[in-house]
């Protein structure tokens, strides 16, 4: 495993060499590049431009561990949705030519309210993300459904919509959620997905989740990934890096 950064929100102010920098000097190996934010790594960059994105992370010790987006799939409007997914594909292939092995999507909630059947909108989560899977396949790069939302954050519900797209291009991003523990455990919850994990995020490290046994689980499924430090901004941020990695270390290290 290995540690980085994603830049919401810490990093969201930062340019991109603020964030190579920063990185490098603290021991973070990756980063995961939030869109919308200061660093502007966006879909409408010129081909010269993402040439530049792509050369600033091949000269350095960071690894770019991909693009995170906030396309959803969940929308009553087809069109609504539709555009979500030809976002989607813009971010694939800007993924592609700066060089990003994946792109982060989400679902965010369900229509219960609006007499919606959860299982309807689950599958039509699903469905979309079976094509975007399957154009992100052409381009060499992986779509990553984040386990996120107020209802849709419960790995039960990401099975349902992983299992519906039916796709061996869409992936999981563990998101290191407390409705990830259920009977005080959290191993349940990961069996469900531990086949399409591809990706970490984890957050402040001395909050109750059970941080060691998340390591370990993953430690057992042989994941050589990034697990993804997602963390408020702060003042000092090296100084705060530098503790974060600290802690990260001696959580993740294996016990003897």
């Amino acid at each position: 495993m290995r540690l980085g950064l994603v830049t919401y929100n810490l990093a969201r102010d930062w340019d991109l060499e603020t964030i190579i920098e920063n990185c490098a000097e603290t021991g973070f190996e990756g980063v995961e590049l939030r869109t919308s934010h200061a660093h502007r790594v966006e879909a409408d960059l010129s081909p010269a431009q993402r040439r530049e994105v792509r050369r600033r992370f091949a000269d350095s010790p960071v690894e770019l561990a991909g693009l995170g987006t906030a396309f959803e799939y969940d929308a009553l409007d087809p069109a609504e949705v539709r555009r979500n997914i030809e976002g989607t594909k813009e971010y694939v292939k800007l993924a592609h030519d700066i060089g990003a092995p994946g792109v982060k999507v989400r679902p965010n909630k369900v229509h219960d309210e609006e007499g919606v059947p959860r299982e309807q909108t689950l599958a039509q989560i699903g469905l979309a993300l079976r094509e975007c899977g399957a154009f992100a396949s052409e381009y060499g790069v992986e779509i990553r459904l984040e386990v996120h939302g107020r209802v849709t954050c419960h790995p039960p519900y990401i099975k349902q919509i992983i299992d519906q797209a039916a796709h061996p291009n869409v992936f999981v991003c563990w998101n290191s959620n407390m409705e990830d523990i259920d009977a005080g455990s959290i191993d349940a919850n990961f069996a469900l997905l531990q086949d399409r994990v591809r990706l970490v995020h984890i957050t402040e490290l001395y909050s109750q989740y059970p941080w060691r046994r998340l390591f370990e689980l993953l430690r057992a499924i042989d994941y050589r990934g990034f697990t993804l430090a997602e963390i408020p901004a702060s003042p000092e941020p090296l100084r705060l890096m530098r503790y974060y990695r600290a802690l990260w270390l001696a959580l993740s290290a294996p016990e003897r």
